[in-house]
């Protein structure tokens, strides 16, 4: 998938809009490349949502390009794995958490395992001694799948040594491997998911988000972070750009009919895969509050278990002090 940059636009300016923008500070944010959270980010793209104090540069990465940029501080803000937090801490790259940014749905879809359609497996508890494929095996996302399975099914689900041979396919090639038999299931990116959804090609045998909320509550998966030094030394910066996220998530949910038959153009892709994915599957709080700090300890707590993580920090101690609250 090729990066995509947008620059928020700046307001119309009365005079001399050359000067008016060079007073503008930048700030630049990474996030995950996908065409639902582009919608998040569509009236700050385009203009809806303005600010006089920045201009935002957002740049759509992939997962591993995330991890990298967040250790390497190429960017202000950067959207961040949950159970990565406390390992980067643990080695000492110091995070503070902005807002949280993909928060799961309590109607818990989204995180289905599937099956290519005519597959002999019909449940997931007969995932023993067969081959799952997944995304990303160290992502909080995947986490979560392991979780619900070992919960629910009873299944370990180690990575290595477990019952099920667990294996990491590049995002874009998964459907395929799915439908070749390579994998004998899958864990989709949601977009895929829909997709399979609607085309009757593959089968969804277990909705873990469903396992989950009725175990934890909705958890959140990814939280955007920026850096103690920065947020010291530009906090009206940061905290423009958090009411700029914010007001970004809120206009698109006002205004699903245009935002969403645009992102629909754009990505090639349903118009009706937004209203799911936003009601259904994720949310985007583009805040933190008790409710996210909640979440956030207990994916802390379930990394554990499953040797993600060694340690549950705590979370307040990693939150920035000035961040959205609600």
């Amino acid at each position: 998938m090729k990066r995509r940059q947008f620059l928020a636009a700046a307001p119309a300016a009365i005079a001399a809009p050359s000067l008016r923008a060079q007073s503008k500070q930048k700030v630049t944010y990474g996030y995950l490349l996908d065409p639902a959270y582009e919608s998040a980010l569509w009236a700050i793209r385009n203009g809806k949502v303005r600010s006089d104090l920045i201009e935002v540069e957002a740049t759509g990465l992939l997962i591993p390009q995330l991890l990298q940029a967040t250790a390497t501080k190429q960017y202000d803000v950067i959207m961040t794995a949950v159970i990565g937090v406390p390992t980067a801490v643990s080695r000492g790259l110091d995070l503070r958490i902005q807002s949280a940014a993909l928060h799961a749905s309590p109607v818990g879809e989204g995180g289905g395992v599937w099956v290519r359609k005519g597959s002999p497996i019909r449940s997931a508890a007969e995932l023993k001694g067969k081959t799952l494929a997944s995304y990303g095996l160290r992502s909080t996302g995947y986490m979560y799948v392991r979780e619900a399975l070992r919960r629910e099914f009873g299944l370990n689900m180690a990575l290595e040594g477990g019952d099920v041979r667990q294996v990491e396919v590049q995002a874009p090639n998964l459907p395929a491997a799915l439908a070749t038999g390579q994998a004998d299931a899958a864990s989709l990116i949601h977009s895929q998911a829909w997709r399979a959804m609607t085309s009757g090609d593959f089968v969804n045998i277990c909705e873990t988000g469903q396992i989950l909320n009725k175990a934890h509550g909705p958890l959140t998966s990814a939280v955007n972070v920026s850096y103690p030094d920065r947020l010291a030394a530009r906090p009206d910066a940061f905290r423009e750009f958090n009411r700029m996220l914010k007001a970004s998530v809120d206009y698109t949910l006002a205004n699903r009919d245009e935002v969403f038959g645009a992102m629909a153009r754009q990505a090639n892709i349903d118009r009706k895969f937004f209203d799911w994915w936003f009601d259904r599957t994720t949310t985007v709080p583009a805040v933190f509050g008790d409710v996210h700090a909640r979440a956030v300890a207990t994916a802390w707590t379930i990394g554990r278990v499953m040797g993600m993580t060694t340690s549950v920090p705590d979370v307040r101690a990693l939150t920035w002090d000035q961040t959205l609250r609600a």
